[in-house]
């Protein structure tokens, strides 16, 4: 891979939180300005691609990879989706991850997973069952997560302590078919008491 495709993978992988100039430079051991060139190039390549839904946004010292803002109506319509559809195994399993490890950010939540989380993580506070619970406190400040009472009530749950029991070892991924059983059998359980 070139440096290019290095620098545009790290863009990818750091999501809404980005990434500086200096952590780009040390994670692919080029100098700041050879960087910062390399920057010009893949936002010149985004701007004139007419087939290309990205862009470079810079803020102070931070890059990140954003949509076009022609693409604006279609990205609000998938974060809007409402919740009468049902939660997707991602979604669900982002969720999971959140309800039992919150607050949790979402490098933290990639990792448990394995795959880039920002757009799972988006719609779930899109539609309130998530919000961020401040900042981390470490280069970057990436957002922290946890549920809100709107996923309280979309479970049935009165407090998180009411959360299923896993049948695995914490420290293990929790995937959402677990999750979506766990909770299954909460319902019917609370039924059964009815």
């Amino acid at each position: 891979m070139d440096n290019q495709a290095k620098i545009e993978a790290l863009l990818f992988i750091a999501g809404d939180e980005g990434i500086t100039l200096g952590d780009l430079a040390n994670l692919t051991g080029l100098l700041k300005p050879a960087v910062h060139g390399i920057l010009g190039q893949l936002a010149e390549k985004y701007a004139q691609d007419n087939h290309c839904a990205l862009k470079l946004l810079v803020s102070a010292d931070t890059y990140r990879l954003a949509t076009k803002g022609e693409l604006a109506p279609v990205v609000k319509d998938y974060f809007e989706t409402p919740l009468t559809v049902p939660l997707t195994p991602a979604l669900l399993e982002v969720l999971a991850i959140i309800a039992y490890r919150q607050p949790i950010t979402r490098l933290e939540i990639d990792d448990l997973r394995g795959v880039q989380s920002s757009g799972s993580i988006q719609k779930l506070v899109m539609q309130g069952l998530v919000e961020t619970r401040g900042r981390l406190n470490v280069p970057g400040r990436p957002f922290r997560y946890g549920t809100t009472t709107a996923f309280l009530d979309y479970f049935g749950l009165a407090e998180l302590s009411e959360l299923p029991p896993l049948s695995e070892p914490a420290a293990e991924i929790i995937d959402s078919e677990q999750f979506a059983q766990a909770l299954a059998l909460r319902r019917q359980k609370l039924e059964g008491e009815n």
